[in-house]
């Protein structure tokens, strides 16, 4: 093998890595939730029914960035252990859920007439 294939080679996680995190979050994730929030915003669809298939839609990822903690370094992972990982992935939650600002979904049938 040349040294161009090598050093292409040696980017391949990095690469790997920003493409699938891409994918995620421009394609399934974020097509998947922006549906939801708009179900939320603009339909009559059981809240109940939102929250539960945001949830399943939203575990694989969760699992996803698990693995990808405690996968070895030589397979694009960070190697951290679970307990670490664990508590990396707690504070993460609880960092987002105090920064973001929570507000309820407005139901069109709650709406104000003009």
């Amino acid at each position: 093998m040349d040294r161009d294939h090598k050093h292409a080679l040696t980017k391949l996680p990095a690469v790997t890595l920003g493409f699938w995190i891409t994918i995620t979050f421009s394609q399934t994730l974020g097509a998947a939730l922006a549906l939801l929030a708009g179900l939320c915003a603009w339909t009559f669809v059981s809240r109940v029914r939102l929250f539960w298939a945001a949830f399943i839609l939203t575990r694989p990822l969760g699992a996803t960035v698990g693995d990808f903690f405690d996968k070895p370094l030589a397979k694009g992972g960070l190697d951290i252990s679970r307990p670490l990982a664990s508590l990396v992935l707690a504070a993460a939650i609880v960092a987002l859920i105090l920064l973001l600002p929570q507000r309820p979904c407005r139901h069109p049938a709650s709406r104000p007439a003009a």
